[in-house]
């Protein structure tokens, strides 16, 4: 049923079977994992709280997800912008990075 509706819509289901693997999610799991090693290896603490390491995971998915990837859906807008509708601010996102010690009020 489920099938039928999308391929109204011009989408092409692709489910898998238990245990099958999908190379190109394994991939970009991948790259987070890197990203976020890189970024706790930039931090100066010996030990991490469960929301920082969340919060690096989700600073790594935002920031992966900002820029338009090669050979993707559209070649200028992100996948953000596609989902979304939202671009990134420069004064917003950019300010300070993760972390960065900040005094805010």
């Amino acid at each position: 049923m489920l099938e039928k509706n999308l391929e109204c819509e011009g989408i092409m289901l692709n489910t898998t079977a238990q245990d099958e693997h999908v190379p190109e999610v394994e991939r970009y799991i991948r790259t987070i994992k890197e990203r976020a090693r890189a970024t706790i290896n930039t931090l100066p603490f010996e030990k991490y709280p469960h929301r920082l390491i969340v919060e690096i995971i989700y600073n790594t998915v935002f920031w992966l997800n900002c820029f338009p990837h090669k050979d993707r859906i559209h070649p200028t807008l992100s996948p953000r912008t596609i989902v979304m509708g939202r671009t990134i601010n420069y004064d917003k996102h950019c300010r300070a990075p993760l972390g960065t010690y900040v005094q805010v009020h």
